[in-house]
Protein backbone atom coordinates (compact mmCIF):
# COMPACT_ATOMS: atom_id res chain seq x y z
CA UNK A 1 0.00 0.00 0.00
CA UNK A 2 1.56 3.58 -0.61
CA UNK A 3 2.00 5.26 2.37
CA UNK A 4 -0.53 8.68 2.11
CA UNK A 5 1.89 10.36 4.21
CA UNK A 6 5.48 10.24 6.16
CA UNK A 7 4.50 7.70 9.37
CA UNK A 8 6.15 10.75 11.65
CA UNK A 9 4.56 10.66 15.44
CA UNK A 10 1.33 13.00 15.77
CA UNK A 11 0.15 14.77 18.60
CA UNK A 12 -3.29 15.62 19.31
CA UNK A 13 -3.30 18.31 21.66
CA UNK A 14 -5.78 19.71 24.14
CA UNK A 15 -9.26 17.59 23.40
CA UNK A 16 -11.88 16.00 24.74
CA UNK A 17 -10.81 12.18 24.68
CA UNK A 18 -13.04 9.51 24.45
CA UNK A 19 -10.49 6.31 25.45
CA UNK A 20 -13.25 3.64 25.12
CA UNK A 21 -10.89 1.70 27.75
CA UNK A 22 -12.61 -0.74 29.36
CA UNK A 23 -13.67 2.11 32.04
CA UNK A 24 -14.69 4.32 29.34
CA UNK A 25 -12.55 7.28 30.67
CA UNK A 26 -13.08 10.28 29.19
CA UNK A 27 -10.32 13.18 29.69
CA UNK A 28 -10.82 16.44 29.24
CA UNK A 29 -8.19 18.88 28.07
CA UNK A 30 -6.19 15.85 26.98
CA UNK A 31 -3.49 14.90 24.48
CA UNK A 32 -3.20 11.55 22.29
CA UNK A 33 0.58 10.75 21.21
CA UNK A 34 0.86 8.26 17.97
CA UNK A 35 3.89 6.80 17.63
CA UNK A 36 4.54 4.56 14.27
CA UNK A 37 1.59 1.98 13.91
CA UNK A 38 0.50 2.65 18.16
CA UNK A 39 -0.66 4.80 20.36
CA UNK A 40 2.31 5.99 22.44
CA UNK A 41 0.63 7.66 25.59
CA UNK A 42 -2.82 9.25 26.64
CA UNK A 43 -2.54 12.15 28.78
CA UNK A 44 -2.03 15.41 29.31
CA UNK A 45 0.67 18.38 29.07
CA UNK A 46 2.51 15.71 26.72
CA UNK A 47 5.55 16.61 24.90
CA UNK A 48 5.86 16.62 20.94
CA UNK A 49 8.85 14.12 19.70
CA UNK A 50 10.95 15.78 16.79
CA UNK A 51 9.52 15.93 13.53
CA UNK A 52 6.07 15.76 15.25
CA UNK A 53 2.18 16.55 13.33
CA UNK A 54 0.72 18.68 15.88
CA UNK A 55 -2.86 18.63 15.90
CA UNK A 56 -5.15 21.06 18.22
CA UNK A 57 -8.05 18.76 19.64
CA UNK A 58 -9.08 21.49 21.45
CA UNK A 59 -13.33 22.01 21.36
CA UNK A 60 -12.82 18.44 19.28
CA UNK A 61 -13.19 14.94 20.32
CA UNK A 62 -10.89 12.75 20.06
CA UNK A 63 -12.27 9.12 19.34
CA UNK A 64 -10.97 5.45 17.88
CA UNK A 65 -11.20 4.79 14.42
CA UNK A 66 -15.03 3.26 14.16
CA UNK A 67 -15.33 -0.20 12.69
CA UNK A 68 -18.52 -1.45 10.33
CA UNK A 69 -18.56 -4.98 10.15
CA UNK A 70 -21.25 -5.62 7.40
CA UNK A 71 -20.96 -3.29 4.03
CA UNK A 72 -21.49 -4.66 0.76
CA UNK A 73 -18.64 -2.60 -1.09
CA UNK A 74 -19.13 -3.66 -4.51
CA UNK A 75 -22.64 -2.04 -4.55
CA UNK A 76 -21.62 1.90 -3.87
CA UNK A 77 -21.35 2.42 -7.58
CA UNK A 78 -25.00 2.55 -7.66
CA UNK A 79 -25.38 4.67 -4.52
CA UNK A 80 -29.05 6.06 -3.74
CA UNK A 81 -30.25 4.08 -6.35
CA UNK A 82 -32.63 1.59 -4.34
CA UNK A 83 -33.37 4.05 -2.03
CA UNK A 84 -36.98 3.06 -2.46
CA UNK A 85 -36.69 -0.80 -2.27
CA UNK A 86 -37.90 -3.18 0.32
CA UNK A 87 -36.40 -5.87 1.25
CA UNK A 88 -37.74 -8.18 -2.19
CA UNK A 89 -37.04 -5.64 -4.74
CA UNK A 90 -33.25 -5.70 -3.62
CA UNK A 91 -33.34 -9.57 -3.69
CA UNK A 92 -35.00 -9.58 -6.85
CA UNK A 93 -32.53 -6.79 -8.95
CA UNK A 94 -29.47 -8.09 -7.24
CA UNK A 95 -30.23 -12.22 -6.91
CA UNK A 96 -32.40 -12.50 -9.75
CA UNK A 97 -31.86 -10.38 -12.50
CA UNK A 98 -29.30 -8.29 -12.12
CA UNK A 99 -26.39 -8.85 -10.07
CA UNK A 100 -24.34 -11.01 -12.58
CA UNK A 101 -23.58 -8.21 -14.57
CA UNK A 102 -21.12 -6.81 -13.06
CA UNK A 103 -17.75 -6.92 -14.15
CA UNK A 104 -14.57 -7.23 -12.26
CA UNK A 105 -14.15 -3.66 -12.80
CA UNK A 106 -17.41 -2.69 -11.65
CA UNK A 107 -16.36 -4.63 -7.79
CA UNK A 108 -13.41 -2.61 -7.79
CA UNK A 109 -14.89 0.47 -8.95
CA UNK A 110 -17.55 0.10 -5.72
CA UNK A 111 -14.95 -0.99 -3.34
CA UNK A 112 -12.46 2.42 -4.34
CA UNK A 113 -15.59 4.19 -3.79
CA UNK A 114 -16.57 2.84 -0.57
CA UNK A 115 -13.02 2.43 0.89
CA UNK A 116 -12.60 6.51 0.73
CA UNK A 117 -16.27 6.96 1.74
CA UNK A 118 -15.29 5.05 4.81
CA UNK A 119 -12.28 6.85 6.36
CA UNK A 120 -13.70 10.09 5.42
CA UNK A 121 -16.73 9.41 7.69
CA UNK A 122 -14.55 8.53 10.10
CA UNK A 123 -14.60 4.60 9.68
CA UNK A 124 -11.20 3.06 9.49
CA UNK A 125 -12.04 -0.06 9.61
CA UNK A 126 -14.43 -2.06 7.02
CA UNK A 127 -15.89 -5.71 6.84
CA UNK A 128 -16.89 -5.84 2.70
CA UNK A 129 -19.45 -8.07 3.05
CA UNK A 130 -18.73 -9.13 -0.66
CA UNK A 131 -21.61 -11.20 -2.34
CA UNK A 132 -20.81 -10.03 -5.92
CA UNK A 133 -17.54 -12.49 -6.09
CA UNK A 134 -18.81 -14.44 -9.21
CA UNK A 135 -15.25 -15.13 -10.32
CA UNK A 136 -11.70 -15.20 -8.52
CA UNK A 137 -11.13 -12.64 -10.80
CA UNK A 138 -13.78 -10.33 -9.13
CA UNK A 139 -12.00 -11.03 -5.88
CA UNK A 140 -8.71 -10.21 -7.40
CA UNK A 141 -10.30 -6.87 -8.31
CA UNK A 142 -11.96 -6.57 -4.46
CA UNK A 143 -8.33 -7.10 -3.02
CA UNK A 144 -7.11 -4.75 -5.39
CA UNK A 145 -9.23 -1.79 -4.71
CA UNK A 146 -8.87 -2.37 -1.27
CA UNK A 147 -5.40 -2.38 -1.10
CA UNK A 148 -5.09 0.53 -2.72
CA UNK A 149 -6.69 2.66 -0.06
CA UNK A 150 -5.13 3.65 3.24
CA UNK A 151 -7.79 2.12 5.34
CA UNK A 152 -8.16 -1.57 7.39
CA UNK A 153 -9.92 -3.88 5.59
CA UNK A 154 -11.77 -7.42 5.87
CA UNK A 155 -12.96 -9.44 2.67
CA UNK A 156 -15.66 -11.33 3.38
CA UNK A 157 -15.87 -13.42 0.37
CA UNK A 158 -19.32 -14.43 -0.70
CA UNK A 159 -20.85 -14.90 -4.00
CA UNK A 160 -24.74 -15.14 -4.65
CA UNK A 161 -24.85 -16.68 -8.15
CA UNK A 162 -23.86 -19.49 -6.62
CA UNK A 163 -24.61 -22.24 -3.86
CA UNK A 164 -22.01 -21.50 -0.98
CA UNK A 165 -21.19 -25.38 -1.29
CA UNK A 166 -20.00 -25.55 -4.80
CA UNK A 167 -18.34 -21.82 -4.94
CA UNK A 168 -16.53 -23.01 -2.14
CA UNK A 169 -15.12 -26.20 -3.37
CA UNK A 170 -13.48 -24.56 -6.26
CA UNK A 171 -9.96 -25.00 -6.20
CA UNK A 172 -9.17 -21.74 -7.83
CA UNK A 173 -10.74 -19.90 -4.33
CA UNK A 174 -9.15 -21.94 -2.10
CA UNK A 175 -6.04 -21.08 -3.80
CA UNK A 176 -7.15 -17.49 -4.03
CA UNK A 177 -7.00 -17.68 -0.01
CA UNK A 178 -3.96 -19.00 0.50
CA UNK A 179 -1.88 -16.56 -2.16
CA UNK A 180 -3.12 -13.72 -0.21
CA UNK A 181 -3.46 -14.74 3.13
CA UNK A 182 0.47 -15.75 2.76
CA UNK A 183 1.11 -12.04 2.08
CA UNK A 184 -1.48 -10.47 4.08
CA UNK A 185 -0.94 -7.57 7.42
CA UNK A 186 -3.61 -6.66 9.66
CA UNK A 187 -4.71 -4.01 7.05
CA UNK A 188 -6.13 -6.62 4.99
CA UNK A 189 -7.95 -10.01 6.94
CA UNK A 190 -10.35 -12.41 5.62
CA UNK A 191 -13.55 -14.04 6.38
CA UNK A 192 -16.31 -16.41 4.28
CA UNK A 193 -19.50 -14.87 4.10
CA UNK A 194 -22.63 -16.88 2.86
CA UNK A 195 -26.21 -17.40 4.25
CA UNK A 196 -27.82 -20.87 5.67
CA UNK A 197 -31.33 -21.59 3.93
CA UNK A 198 -32.66 -24.06 6.82
CA UNK A 199 -32.64 -26.75 4.57
CA UNK A 200 -32.53 -29.69 6.48
CA UNK A 201 -29.75 -30.98 4.40
CA UNK A 202 -27.67 -28.39 5.58
CA UNK A 203 -25.95 -28.06 2.05
CA UNK A 204 -23.99 -25.63 3.85
CA UNK A 205 -21.84 -27.80 5.43
CA UNK A 206 -19.27 -27.75 3.25
CA UNK A 207 -18.79 -24.08 2.88
CA UNK A 208 -18.33 -23.89 6.87
CA UNK A 209 -15.67 -26.87 6.81
CA UNK A 210 -13.56 -24.88 4.49
CA UNK A 211 -13.72 -22.14 6.78
CA UNK A 212 -11.96 -24.32 9.20
CA UNK A 213 -9.35 -26.00 7.17
CA UNK A 214 -8.60 -22.14 6.78
CA UNK A 215 -9.06 -20.75 9.87
CA UNK A 216 -11.74 -18.15 8.38
CA UNK A 217 -14.48 -16.49 10.54
CA UNK A 218 -18.06 -16.78 8.66
CA UNK A 219 -20.27 -13.97 8.55
CA UNK A 220 -23.96 -15.01 7.98
CA UNK A 221 -27.07 -13.43 7.27
CA UNK A 222 -29.02 -14.66 9.73
CA UNK A 223 -32.84 -13.68 11.31
CA UNK A 224 -33.64 -12.25 8.42
CA UNK A 225 -37.38 -12.15 7.67
CA UNK A 226 -38.57 -14.31 4.66
CA UNK A 227 -35.03 -15.63 3.70
CA UNK A 228 -33.36 -17.33 7.24
CA UNK A 229 -34.65 -17.94 10.53
CA UNK A 230 -34.20 -20.23 13.50
CA UNK A 231 -33.56 -23.53 11.68
CA UNK A 232 -30.24 -22.32 9.79
CA UNK A 233 -29.00 -21.61 13.52
CA UNK A 234 -29.92 -24.77 14.99
CA UNK A 235 -28.15 -26.46 12.28
CA UNK A 236 -25.09 -24.21 12.47
CA UNK A 237 -25.16 -25.65 16.44
CA UNK A 238 -26.14 -28.87 16.09
CA UNK A 239 -23.03 -29.42 13.52
CA UNK A 240 -20.61 -27.12 15.60
CA UNK A 241 -20.20 -24.67 13.52
CA UNK A 242 -20.95 -21.60 15.83
CA UNK A 243 -17.87 -19.76 16.87
CA UNK A 244 -17.00 -16.88 18.97
CA UNK A 245 -15.58 -15.36 15.77
CA UNK A 246 -19.38 -16.05 13.75
CA UNK A 247 -21.03 -12.61 12.77
CA UNK A 248 -24.24 -12.92 12.90
CA UNK A 249 -26.04 -9.59 10.79
CA UNK A 250 -29.06 -8.59 11.33
CA UNK A 251 -30.35 -11.29 13.70
CA UNK A 252 -33.93 -9.46 13.98
CA UNK A 253 -36.24 -12.33 13.50
CA UNK A 254 -34.67 -15.15 15.98
CA UNK A 255 -36.26 -16.69 18.85
CA UNK A 256 -34.97 -16.63 22.53
CA UNK A 257 -33.71 -20.36 21.35
CA UNK A 258 -31.07 -19.08 18.31
CA UNK A 259 -30.38 -15.66 21.08
CA UNK A 260 -29.22 -18.59 23.57
CA UNK A 261 -27.67 -20.46 20.86
CA UNK A 262 -25.60 -17.59 19.84
CA UNK A 263 -24.80 -16.18 23.58
CA UNK A 264 -23.36 -19.71 24.62
CA UNK A 265 -21.18 -19.94 21.74
CA UNK A 266 -19.96 -16.24 22.36
CA UNK A 267 -20.74 -14.82 18.59
CA UNK A 268 -21.56 -11.44 17.75
CA UNK A 269 -24.46 -9.44 16.10
CA UNK A 270 -23.91 -6.98 13.64
CA UNK A 271 -27.20 -4.68 13.90
CA UNK A 272 -27.81 -2.55 10.73
CA UNK A 273 -30.33 -0.42 11.93
CA UNK A 274 -31.39 1.92 8.94
CA UNK A 275 -31.23 -1.68 6.97
CA UNK A 276 -33.60 -3.16 9.37
CA UNK A 277 -35.83 -0.41 9.50
CA UNK A 278 -36.40 0.43 6.03
CA UNK A 279 -35.79 -3.04 4.13
CA UNK A 280 -38.21 -5.10 6.27
CA UNK A 281 -35.44 -7.67 7.67
CA UNK A 282 -37.09 -7.41 11.21
CA UNK A 283 -37.57 -4.57 13.49
CA UNK A 284 -33.83 -4.23 14.73
CA UNK A 285 -33.19 -6.20 17.76
CA UNK A 286 -30.90 -4.38 20.39
CA UNK A 287 -33.00 -4.97 23.49
CA UNK A 288 -32.91 -8.58 22.40
CA UNK A 289 -29.68 -8.89 22.08
CA UNK A 290 -28.57 -7.05 25.46
CA UNK A 291 -31.06 -9.20 27.04
CA UNK A 292 -28.61 -12.20 26.29
CA UNK A 293 -25.64 -10.13 26.94
CA UNK A 294 -24.83 -10.86 23.08
CA UNK A 295 -21.88 -8.35 22.38
CA UNK A 296 -23.14 -5.75 19.44
CA UNK A 297 -21.15 -3.77 16.80
CA UNK A 298 -22.79 -1.50 13.64
CA UNK A 299 -22.99 -1.61 10.26
CA UNK A 300 -24.41 0.64 7.42
CA UNK A 301 -24.99 -2.70 5.51
CA UNK A 302 -25.23 -0.95 1.41
CA UNK A 303 -25.54 3.07 0.25
CA UNK A 304 -27.65 1.78 -2.43
CA UNK A 305 -29.90 2.68 -0.08
CA UNK A 306 -28.75 4.34 3.19
CA UNK A 307 -26.09 6.90 4.51
CA UNK A 308 -22.55 5.44 4.46
CA UNK A 309 -21.54 6.00 7.79
CA UNK A 310 -21.76 5.10 11.47
CA UNK A 311 -23.20 8.51 12.63
CA UNK A 312 -26.35 7.46 10.90
CA UNK A 313 -26.24 3.91 12.68
CA UNK A 314 -25.43 5.63 15.90
CA UNK A 315 -28.27 7.26 15.86
CA UNK A 316 -31.12 5.64 14.22
CA UNK A 317 -30.11 2.61 16.58
CA UNK A 318 -30.52 4.89 19.85
CA UNK A 319 -34.38 6.12 17.42
CA UNK A 320 -34.81 2.64 17.12
CA UNK A 321 -34.55 1.47 19.97
CA UNK A 322 -35.98 4.20 22.24
CA UNK A 323 -39.30 3.71 19.81
CA UNK A 324 -39.53 0.54 20.71
CA UNK A 325 -39.17 1.04 24.51
CA UNK A 326 -41.56 4.15 24.75
CA UNK A 327 -44.67 2.15 22.39
CA UNK A 328 -44.36 -1.17 24.78
CA UNK A 329 -44.82 1.12 27.45
CA UNK A 330 -47.52 2.77 26.19
CA UNK A 331 -49.69 0.07 24.85
CA UNK A 332 -49.15 -1.39 28.47
CA UNK A 333 -50.61 1.79 30.07
CA UNK A 334 -46.81 2.91 31.50
CA UNK A 335 -44.33 5.11 30.88
CA UNK A 336 -40.43 4.67 30.06
CA UNK A 337 -39.00 7.01 32.98
CA UNK A 338 -35.20 6.32 32.28
CA UNK A 339 -33.72 5.05 28.64
CA UNK A 340 -31.95 2.24 28.78
CA UNK A 341 -30.14 2.52 25.75
CA UNK A 342 -27.71 5.16 26.29
CA UNK A 343 -25.25 6.80 23.94
CA UNK A 344 -22.69 5.78 25.57
CA UNK A 345 -23.53 2.36 24.40
CA UNK A 346 -23.87 3.28 20.94
CA UNK A 347 -20.51 4.78 20.81
CA UNK A 348 -18.93 1.21 22.35
CA UNK A 349 -20.72 -0.52 19.77
CA UNK A 350 -19.28 1.34 16.82
CA UNK A 351 -15.60 0.93 18.10
CA UNK A 352 -14.93 -1.67 20.47
CA UNK A 353 -18.24 -3.41 19.26
CA UNK A 354 -16.43 -3.65 16.11
CA UNK A 355 -12.87 -4.47 17.56
CA UNK A 356 -14.41 -7.35 19.55
CA UNK A 357 -16.37 -8.95 16.57
CA UNK A 358 -13.35 -8.78 14.41
CA UNK A 359 -10.97 -9.98 17.25
CA UNK A 360 -9.13 -7.40 16.99
CA UNK A 361 -8.09 -6.41 21.11
CA UNK A 362 -5.86 -3.64 19.41
CA UNK A 363 -8.28 -1.57 17.97
CA UNK A 364 -11.56 0.16 19.08
CA UNK A 365 -10.03 1.99 22.19
CA UNK A 366 -7.37 4.60 22.68
CA UNK A 367 -4.59 3.12 25.24
CA UNK A 368 -1.09 2.80 25.14
CA UNK A 369 -0.16 0.49 23.22
CA UNK A 370 -3.54 0.11 21.08
CA UNK A 371 -3.19 0.20 17.23
CA UNK A 372 -3.16 3.74 16.08
CA UNK A 373 -6.37 4.21 14.73
CA UNK A 374 -7.60 8.16 15.37
CA UNK A 375 -9.96 10.35 14.55
CA UNK A 376 -11.23 13.43 15.55
CA UNK A 377 -14.15 15.51 15.21
CA UNK A 378 -13.95 19.03 15.07
CA UNK A 379 -15.32 21.62 12.81
CA UNK A 380 -14.70 25.28 14.18
CA UNK A 381 -17.08 26.65 11.71
CA UNK A 382 -20.53 25.17 12.55
CA UNK A 383 -22.54 26.18 15.24
CA UNK A 384 -23.15 22.53 15.50
CA UNK A 385 -19.60 21.97 17.16
CA UNK A 386 -20.50 23.87 20.77
CA UNK A 387 -20.97 23.58 23.82
CA UNK A 388 -19.49 20.52 24.20
CA UNK A 389 -21.40 18.91 26.85
CA UNK A 390 -22.11 15.25 26.66
CA UNK A 391 -19.40 13.90 24.50
CA UNK A 392 -21.25 10.48 23.73
CA UNK A 393 -24.26 12.68 22.93
CA UNK A 394 -22.39 14.59 20.84
CA UNK A 395 -21.10 12.25 18.95
CA UNK A 396 -23.95 9.95 18.77
CA UNK A 397 -26.68 13.10 18.05
CA UNK A 398 -24.97 15.55 16.80
CA UNK A 399 -21.61 14.58 14.65
CA UNK A 400 -21.70 14.04 11.22
CA UNK A 401 -18.87 13.29 8.41
CA UNK A 402 -18.26 16.60 7.66
CA UNK A 403 -17.87 17.20 10.99
CA UNK A 404 -15.16 14.84 10.27
CA UNK A 405 -11.39 16.81 11.04
CA UNK A 406 -8.32 14.45 11.10
CA UNK A 407 -8.01 10.55 10.61
CA UNK A 408 -5.27 8.82 11.23
CA UNK A 409 -5.18 4.43 9.93
CA UNK A 410 -1.96 2.52 11.70
CA UNK A 411 -0.60 5.61 12.40
CA UNK A 412 -0.54 7.59 8.85
CA UNK A 413 -3.00 10.48 8.46
CA UNK A 414 -5.25 9.92 5.89
CA UNK A 415 -7.19 13.05 6.13
CA UNK A 416 -6.21 16.38 7.35
CA UNK A 417 -8.45 19.70 8.29
CA UNK A 418 -11.33 17.73 6.06
CA UNK A 419 -9.95 16.51 3.08
CA UNK A 420 -8.44 13.22 2.76
CA UNK A 421 -5.23 12.52 1.77
CA UNK A 422 -4.07 11.17 -1.53
CA UNK A 423 -7.32 10.38 -2.65
CA UNK A 424 -7.32 10.41 -6.83
CA UNK A 425 -11.72 11.08 -6.34
CA UNK A 426 -11.39 12.25 -10.03
CA UNK A 427 -10.06 8.87 -11.40
CA UNK A 428 -12.70 7.07 -8.87
CA UNK A 429 -15.31 9.31 -10.64
CA UNK A 430 -14.31 7.69 -13.67
CA UNK A 431 -14.43 4.44 -12.73
CA UNK A 432 -17.58 4.44 -11.33
CA UNK A 433 -18.93 6.07 -14.18
CA UNK A 434 -18.04 3.90 -16.29
CA UNK A 435 -19.66 0.97 -14.36
CA UNK A 436 -23.20 3.16 -14.17
CA UNK A 437 -23.04 2.90 -17.65
CA UNK A 438 -22.35 -0.52 -18.67
CA UNK A 439 -25.08 -1.14 -16.35
CA UNK A 440 -27.26 1.03 -18.18
CA UNK A 441 -26.14 -0.43 -21.47
CA UNK A 442 -26.66 -3.98 -20.43
CA UNK A 443 -30.05 -3.46 -18.97
CA UNK A 444 -31.18 -0.73 -21.53
CA UNK A 445 -32.81 2.39 -20.49
CA UNK A 446 -36.24 1.62 -19.68
CA UNK A 447 -35.00 -1.28 -17.16
CA UNK A 448 -32.53 0.70 -15.73
CA UNK A 449 -35.14 3.54 -14.55
CA UNK A 450 -37.87 1.21 -13.96
CA UNK A 451 -34.79 -0.83 -11.54
CA UNK A 452 -35.33 1.85 -9.43
CA UNK A 453 -38.69 0.24 -8.49
CA UNK A 454 -38.34 -3.00 -9.48
CA UNK A 455 -41.91 -5.15 -9.75
CA UNK A 456 -41.74 -8.85 -9.38
CA UNK A 457 -41.08 -10.95 -12.19
CA UNK A 458 -44.02 -12.11 -13.76
CA UNK A 459 -45.95 -15.33 -12.56
CA UNK A 460 -42.79 -16.20 -10.21
CA UNK A 461 -43.06 -15.97 -6.85
CA UNK A 462 -39.85 -17.91 -5.90
CA UNK A 463 -38.13 -14.64 -4.46
CA UNK A 464 -40.40 -14.70 -1.46
CA UNK A 465 -40.65 -18.30 -0.29
CA UNK A 466 -36.78 -18.37 -0.97
CA UNK A 467 -34.31 -15.58 -2.74
CA UNK A 468 -31.43 -17.77 -2.77
CA UNK A 469 -31.83 -19.10 -6.33
CA UNK A 470 -29.15 -21.58 -6.17
CA UNK A 471 -31.68 -23.70 -4.45
CA UNK A 472 -35.04 -25.29 -4.70
CA UNK A 473 -35.17 -25.60 -1.20
CA UNK A 474 -38.41 -23.47 0.46
CA UNK A 475 -40.02 -22.99 3.55
CA UNK A 476 -42.79 -21.06 4.69
CA UNK A 477 -41.66 -20.76 8.02
CA UNK A 478 -39.22 -17.41 7.18
CA UNK A 479 -42.15 -15.97 6.93
CA UNK A 480 -44.19 -17.31 10.32
CA UNK A 481 -46.23 -14.00 12.51
CA UNK A 482 -44.17 -12.81 14.76
CA UNK A 483 -46.68 -12.41 17.65
CA UNK A 484 -45.80 -8.67 17.78
CA UNK A 485 -44.58 -5.87 16.34
CA UNK A 486 -41.03 -6.20 17.47
CA UNK A 487 -40.58 -9.87 17.68
CA UNK A 488 -41.54 -12.63 20.54
CA UNK A 489 -43.81 -11.85 23.27
CA UNK A 490 -42.98 -10.59 26.03
CA UNK A 491 -39.35 -10.69 25.26
CA UNK A 492 -38.43 -8.00 27.90
CA UNK A 493 -36.61 -4.67 28.22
Amino acid sequence: MPPTSDRRPVLFTGGTVLTMDDQHTVLTDADVLVVEDRVAEVGHGLSAPDGAEVVDASGGIVMPGMIDTHRHMWQTAMRAYGADWTLTQYFVWYYLEHGAKFRPQDVRAGNLLSAWDALEAGVTTTVDWSHGLQTVDHAEAAVDALSSVPGRFVLAYGNIQAAPWEWTADPAVRAFFERHRGAASDMLGFQLAFDVTGDPAFPEKAAFELARDLGLPVTTHAGVWGATNDDGIRLMHEHGFMQPDTVYVHAATLSTDSYHRIAATGGSVSVSTESEQSAGQGYPPTWQVRRHDIPVSLSMDTSVWWSSDLFSAMRTTLGADRSREHLEAHAAGDTVTHSHLRAEQVVDWATRGGARALGRDDLGHLTAGAKADVVLIKNDDSPVSFPLLNPYGHVAFQAQRGDVHTVVVDGRVVKRDHRLVGADLSSVRDDVANTVDHLRSAMGEEVWQQGMNPDLPGGDDKVLDNPYQYTDYRSDSTHGARGTVFGEPNSGR
